[in-house]
């Protein structure tokens, strides 16, 4: 009778060790897996998203099954001992149930589901969904028993909401993985620049008007046609009477169709009839829905204006595609060395140079909310136009102005730093001291 009991208590470990295998393959496996494997047609995969979706109800079956299991070997094995060695059975019986529950009824069943959570959650999927049934009508007065006790210590129901957006756990995911070498830093880059895509507005990827190309559209013919000619660009903004009063887009196609047409001569073209019509778009415009626009409207190019209507600079849809996969270049872009890493470990950077790209090619995390470029971040944090020479530093990095004219930051030195440099030098450091 007593090898019985003792039998009992050996299959009662093996059902404790199943729920907890269960419970932590099922609260670790992934949902984003689970979801792919049934739309592939894996029947056990939708049994683990079924069990996803009555998640409270599962997690009670498994604290249920498991406790009722080591409860019960335990009863057991008490009386087992007590009957072998008397009262002192007590305490055999309570060293041996400890040892042989924390490890082949705890520790090593989750350590197995732990290493594999998807694989196992596919293995106890059926069986746990099994057990979710059988045990249901208890698990509903323990809820209904828990949900009292909670509304009576003023803890709110479905109060708690997560710290992260979806998006930002989806980025989290992938830092992750690309910290474990899952992942390379070109395609996390990539996954992030699509999902900054609804956080940036036109404004935040555009060309600058004063960085822009324009032609005036009132010179002599010959003289425009070489103008557009000298350019490495296919679209221009053509303007007249002043550079704000932007009439129309040449593009490089049609003026040359149009010298064709014209057998060369070109004192005949009047440009502002193939000029495309000009189309302005708000710089508050997020730019996936710009992204969208140019899909509809089956073109790669518009003017961004600001709330009254002036023009701030130009979007294309490269500007767009290059916040998902970086730079583009081809054999007429003009190479820029925006970005120029020192022997000694700093980092030189013209400053135009957006902050997104910065942060992109150096790994670094520079914030991004209050200013587009690296100068407009200095000239933020620094609250004045730094003169040539000045330092400042902040966000763990110490900026010195290189170069600077009329009111623009031109280039700059960019310097890692300890946070307890910058701590002890912030003040001295805003205050502009030269070095």
């Amino acid at each position: 009778m007593d090898w019985f009991a003792f039998s009992i208590v050996i299959a009662l470990l093996f059902v404790s060790a199943f729920f907890s295998a269960s419970e932590t393959a099922l609260t670790g496996a992934s949902r984003a897996s689970m979801l792919r494997l049934t739309k592939q047609g894996n029947r056990e995969a939708a049994v683990v998203s079924s069990l996803f979706a009555m998640r409270e109800r599962m997690i009670g079956a498994l604290l249920l099954g498991n406790n009722i299991a080591n409860i019960g070997a335990s009863a057991l094995a008490t009386g087992i001992f007590t009957a072998w060695f008397g009262e002192v059975g007590v305490l055999y019986a309570t060293a041996v149930m400890t040892v042989l529950v924390v490890i082949f009824a705890e520790v090593l069943p989750k350590t197995i589901a732990i290493n594999a959570p998807d694989r196992v959650a596919l293995l106890v999927a059926r069986p746990m969904k099994v057990m979710v049934y059988l045990l249901g009508p208890l698990l509903t007065v323990i809820e209904a028993i828990v949900r009292v006790l909670m509304k009576l210590l003023g803890i709110k129901i479905g109060a708690n909401q997560p710290i992260l957006s979806p998006t930002e756990r989806l980025r989290g995911a992938v830092d992750l993985l690309h910290h474990e070498g899952g992942v390379e830093k070109h395609d996390r880059d990539m996954f992030g620049g699509l999902l900054d895509l609804r956080e940036l507005q036109v404004s935040d990827v555009m060309v600058h008007r004063t960085e822009m190309v324009m032609i005036n559209a009132d010179l002599p013919p010959e003289e425009l046609v070489a103008e557009v000619l000298a350019t490495e660009y296919t679209r221009i903004p053509l303007w007249r009477d002043k550079p704000e009063n932007i009439i129309g887009v040449l593009h490089a196609k049609d003026l040359l169709r149009a010298i064709r047409a014209s057998d060369g001569d070109t004192s005949s073209i009047d440009v502002s009839t193939i000029a495309l019509p000009p189309w302005f778009v708000p710089e508050m415009r997020p730019v996936s829905e710009q992204l969208k626009a140019f899909r509809r409207r089956k073109t790669h190019f518009a003017l961004v204006v600001d709330e009254y209507g002036e023009v701030e600079g130009m979007v294309t849809l490269e500007d767009i595609l290059e916040e998902i996969v970086g730079d583009i270049s081809d054999e007429h872009d003009v190479v820029v060395a925006g970005v120029r890493a020192q022997p000694d470990g700093s980092v030189v950077v013209d400053g135009s140079v957006p902050i997104r790209d910065l942060n992109r090619a150096m790994d670094w995390h520079l914030p991004d909310e209050e200013a587009t470029t690296v100068a407009g971040l200095v000239i933020h944090e620094a609250r004045s136009i730094p003169e040539r020479g000045q330092s400042f530093t902040f966000h763990g990095f110490r900026f010195r102005v290189l170069r600077r004219e009329r009111n623009r930051i031109t280039a700059l030195r960019i310097v890692p730093v300890a946070r307890e440099a910058e701590v002890e030098e912030k003040k001295p450091k805003r205050a502009g001291t030269a070095f």
